[in-house]
């Protein structure tokens, strides 16, 4: 099954889960069907100490789904293995219209570069990749090439992701 994939990406700080939210809510709002992927550079965890999930993955289970009326979550403990690539990880998602993918500055995929003013990092990462079809900033950007949008305009960025993606949604009414 072939995916339409986005992706976000930037420097640390730089707005990308800021901007990825916004796009995923006006996505919504459009009517389209969209999951996200993020990447951690860290380790990290979404299960607490005590609890019982935490507590079965602590005594070796390589799997764990957590199941209830609201919602459910499948933690997948890699122990030796590899770092699935964004492709595995991509055919685990149920079917959509859209996946947003946040992070992962390397892959291939059409993506946004966020910038923002202050962050530690600042060299633009289009220079070097050329999957950044766009920027999304807080400052003017003398000199770029690609499309510059102003990191808050959703709507606009949306507009674009669609066109980029080939995305067929219901017209945006813009009166909100």
């Amino acid at each position: 099954m072939t995916r339409r994939v986005f992706g976000i990406t930037g420097w640390k700080n730089s707005g990308k889960t800021t901007l990825t939210e916004k796009l995923v809510a006006e996505f919504t709002r459009r009517g389209v069907a969209v999951s996200t992927v993020k990447h951690a550079h860290h380790a990290f965890d979404i299960d607490k100490e005590g609890t019982d999930s935490f507590r079965h993955r602590a005594a070796g289970a390589r799997e764990v789904a957590i199941v209830s009326q609201g919602r459910w979550a499948l933690m997948h403990e890699l122990r030796a293995e590899a770092e699935p690539s964004l492709d595995q990880i991509l055919a685990r998602l149920a079917p959509c219209d859209l996946v947003l993918i946040e992070g992962y500055k390397r892959e291939a995929h059409a993506k946004i570069e966020t910038r923002r003013q202050g962050t530690r990092d600042s060299a633009p990462l289009s220079a070097t990749d050329p999957a950044i079809v766009a920027v999304a900033s807080d400052h003017a950007q003398p000199g770029e090439t690609l499309p510059v949008f102003d990191i808050d305009d959703a709507l606009a960025i949306a507009d674009f992701i669609t066109l980029a993606t080939g995305l067929t949604v219901n017209p945006v009414d813009r009166r909100g």
